[in-house]
């Protein structure tokens, strides 16, 4: 009986000291682990406050839209950002935003570049179809025209500014297919070099904002070429296009018809001399009229005539 006793008081014994040196171990192995989440993070901090890491200038920031990487100096004054500034101090979600609410920008994501360090930024610009002149001034209108040939930003933007009567309610500007307005100034602060619309729209946005989907859409879709959309007028939509100007009436649910009417009488300079038409009168699609000038009477079109004559496209 003694030595059962003897042996379970050893057994018991030897089992305290396995439990106390596991207790040691995981003890050892907590301390290690505290040890190297500190040292892991304090080295994280340390390499954080570095000066590798401060965006000194904006060399190190990279702008696309699409495939182009833009470079112009003057478009990082939309970052709001000043210079040296630690990396991890900014706020890519700030800056994004920032971005979207410039009118020709539909979307932007920024991100930080750790090596080397920086931001890369990713816009989607408007597309602009059209540029807009709020009220008619025939001589800035007439510049824009001349500008056409190489349509360059700078060259359209000088033609409201050196006029006599530059406003700001003169102020150019750019229409998506949409109907966004943009300031010229914004879309030229990013694409300096581009090629802009040979369309040109005269009016205010209230003006054709209910309309100008519409109407862009019916003239995108035709093969007719239209150079002026005037909106200031809203009982008669007044276009300039290659046969010569054309009045269409308050806008409606009939302008795809007044376009198609209009494409099938393309061959109309083989029958009338263009120089004698003042207007084309196409409030009604089924009887299009050519009001001529220096008096002379209107020519009807009748629908069947009008009717046999083919589109080119």
């Amino acid at each position: 009986m003694a030595g059962i006793l003897s042996v379970s008081r050893t057994n018991l014994a030897q089992r305290r000291q396995k439990l106390r040196r596991q207790r040691q171990i995981k003890i050892i192995q907590a301390l290690w682990r505290a040890l190297a989440v500190t040292g892991f993070t304090s080295a994280l901090f340390w390499v954080a406050i570095q000066p590798m890491w401060v965006l000194k200038d904006s060399e190190q920031i990279v702008i696309k839209s699409g495939d182009r990487v833009l470079t112009q100096k003057d478009i990082y004054s939309l970052l709001g950002l000043s210079f040296p500034q630690s990396l991890w101090r900014v706020k890519p979600s700030v800056i994004a935003d920032s971005l979207r609410k410039q009118p020709n920008i539909v979307k932007a994501t920024v991100s930080r570049r750790l090596l080397p360090p920086g931001l890369m930024i990713e816009i989607q610009e408007r597309v602009p179809v059209a540029i807009a002149q709020k009220t008619q001034d025939q001589t800035v209108t007439n510049c824009i025209l001349a500008s056409f040939p190489t349509g360059q930003p700078a060259d359209v933007k000088s033609c409201w500014q050196n006029s006599g009567t530059a406003k700001k309610e003169n102020e150019l500007g750019l229409l998506d297919a949409s109907g966004v307005w943009m300031p010229l100034s914004s879309y030229i602060l990013i694409n300096p070099k581009a090629k802009l619309p040979q369309l040109i729209v005269i009016g205010s946005r209230a003006q054709y904002q209910l309309f100008w989907t519409q109407v862009y859409e019916a003239i995108s879709h035709s093969s007719l070429k239209v150079t002026e959309i005037n909106f200031q007028d809203p009982t008669n939509l007044i276009l300039k296009t290659e046969l010569g100007n054309v009045h269409l009436g308050s806008p409606s649910n009939r302008l795809t018809g007044q376009i198609q009417a209009l494409v099938q009488m393309r061959r109309l300079p083989d029958e009338v001399n263009p120089s004698n038409i003042d207007y084309i009168d196409i409030k009604n699609p089924a009887i299009p009229l050519v009001q001529m000038n220096q008096k002379k009477p209107s020519l009807e079109i009748k629908k069947s005539e009008a009717a046999n004559k083919t589109p080119i496209h």
